[in-house]
């Protein structure tokens, strides 16, 4: 199926916005009813998204899939997605934003340098990370929502929850701190959201997560300044793009080439940079030990 270009900075006609809002209303309206899939599946909105997918993601992963509302290769990638985790059977979540209507949450895409519509991510533990901007067949869906949630679970970060469990019934307190940071990312506020992170980190400097989300916010709004010049021809500048882009073992190996074969102040530059960016991942994730260990063999 052909992608839907996509402007993050274009024009949204507001005849079609108004249209799809109600669209999503009666949608709304109407849930509730749906069948086992609904259980495991909602729309998420500006307002909802914090509450909805975010501080849920804390305790399941959440998939996100961000389309365009009548558009048939959006349709047909969610309408797979919703039997994928119907058959997952509450061990993850499905939220669906029609990006047209909510368009604060347009910081994501900006984030992740999306172009092109539909685009999916997973939210685990607060952190969005990349998953497919293409509309794969369902087999080769099937195989790589389970590659994706194989690993997850490997590392611990796969729900466990009940064959019964709703979705929009789970409530848990979370650090309000939090929820304001996660706020202005979506709207695309990131100075607001590193400086929410960082409210996070002087009450509770051992705030993992607020950690891993600053690195994130702080290298969101470094790439911002970046042109396709320098990165390509600055390595440090390429890995930043690249491991917000999800590249993350490229971002690590891109450094990691740069340590091997220079010297001096730019041997340490990219030692430093590399450092820097393992503060974007779990301090368990395998990509980081394995590259931590590669950096030693490479400094000594």
């Amino acid at each position: 199926m052909q992608k839907r270009d996509f402007s993050l900075h274009g024009a949204v006609d507001l005849a079609a916005r108004a249209a799809a809002a109600k669209k999503q209303q009666e949608r709304a309206a109407q849930a509730g009813g749906g069948g086992r899939e609904a259980r495991y599946s909602f729309e998420a909105t500006d307002a909802t998204f914090s509450a909805e997918v975010v501080e849920r993601s804390l305790r399941t992963p959440v998939m996100v899939a961000f389309v365009v509302e009548n558009e048939p290769s959006c349709d047909a990638l969610v309408a797979d997605l919703e039997k994928l985790v119907a058959e997952g059977g509450g061990s993850w979540y499905l939220a669906t934003i029609d990006i047209e209507v909510n368009q604060q949450l347009q910081g994501y895409l900006q984030q992740m340098r999306v172009q092109r519509l539909p685009f999916v991510g997973v939210v685990v533990q607060g952190q969005m990370m990349p998953f497919l901007n293409s509309v794969p067949p369902e087999a080769e869906l099937r195989a790589a929502t389970a590659e994706l949630f194989a690993a997850l679970k490997e590392q611990g970060l796969l729900g466990e929850a009940p064959e019964g469990a709703e979705p929009l019934q789970e409530e848990e307190a979370v650090d309000p701190a939090h929820a304001a940071a996660e706020d202005a990312l979506a709207r695309g506020d990131f100075e607001a959201a590193a400086e929410a992170f960082r409210e996070v980190l002087a009450a509770n400097p051992r705030d993992e997560a607020a950690k891993r989300r600053l690195t994130l916010t702080e290298l969101t709004l470094r790439v911002k300044d970046y042109d396709q010049a320098q990165v390509e021809a600055d390595p440090l500048k390429e890995a930043d793009v690249r491991l917000l882009q999800g590249d993350v073992e490229g971002a690590f190996e891109l450094l990691l080439s740069v340590v091997r074969s220079s010297a001096g102040e730019e041997k340490n530059a990219a030692r430093v940079h590399l450092l820097g960016l393992f503060e974007a991942l779990p301090g368990d994730d395998p990509r980081v030990a394995k590259a931590r260990r590669a950096l030693q063999a490479a400094l000594f």
